[in-house]
């Protein structure tokens, strides 16, 4: 099968796959269906949602995470930028992500953009980042989770930056519609970007 992609607003998304159930950054939940695998980006309470994590996961569920998720969830499996992790046949790829010239996500935290090879697909997405180099070393994605909602993160602009230099088949946007950015940003992102863009409403 192929995966299916699922946005919940903001950062959180839902990949239905072979394996089974995958949430990234699970916020504002319905709580179902159960996770059979979920990865968490970095600590921020709009990425990392015990409540949500809580509701979500059934006995065997897996979560992996960056390294200061692992310390609030003891259950979780930290890995950094650069390490792979296989969960079934699920390959989880973490990068960096981070602001090279703001404070909100400091590149010494560790924290996490996540590729994920499902089903034969490639999905990346970036965790809250702005453009920085490590995106040169990721190659062959197929869809692209990226922000654009500015701020925290990058913008419209500079996340079409982005996807010159990853060169994805198909960007979603997201950070838009909760906290920071709205849907005119994302439509500013699908106008300027140099591939498929599909602009996704929440799903519960």
């Amino acid at each position: 099968m192929e995966p299916r992609v699922y946005w919940l607003g903001h950062a959180s998304f839902r990949i239905h796959s072979s394996y089974g159930i995958i949430y990234i950054d699970p916020w504002k939940t319905a709580g179902t269906p159960k996770a059979d695998l979920i990865i968490v980006t970095h600590t921020h309470m709009d990425h990392l949602s015990e409540d949500d994590i809580s509701k979500l996961k059934k006995e065997n569920t897996i979560i992996i995470g960056s390294k200061d998720v692992t310390e609030q969830i003891p259950e979780a499996v930290t890995i950094l930028p650069g390490e792979n992790k296989n969960v079934g046949d699920v390959k989880i790829e973490a990068v960096r992500a981070y602001n090279p010239s703001k404070e909100y996500h400091p590149k010494a935290n560790d924290w996490l953009g996540i590729i994920l090879t499902v089903d034969g697909k490639r999905i990346y997405h970036t965790g809250d980042t702005d453009v920085i180099p490590e995106m040169n070393d990721v190659k062959d994605i197929d869809v692209l989770l990226i922000p654009v909602g500015g701020t925290y993160t990058m913008t419209a602009e500079e996340s079409v930056e982005a996807v010159k230099i990853i060169s994805p088949k198909k960007a979603i946007p997201m950070h838009w519609g909760d906290i920071v950015g709205g849907k005119a940003d994302a439509e500013k992102f699908k106008e300027l970007a140099p591939c498929d863009v599909e602009i996704l409403e929440p799903k519960k």
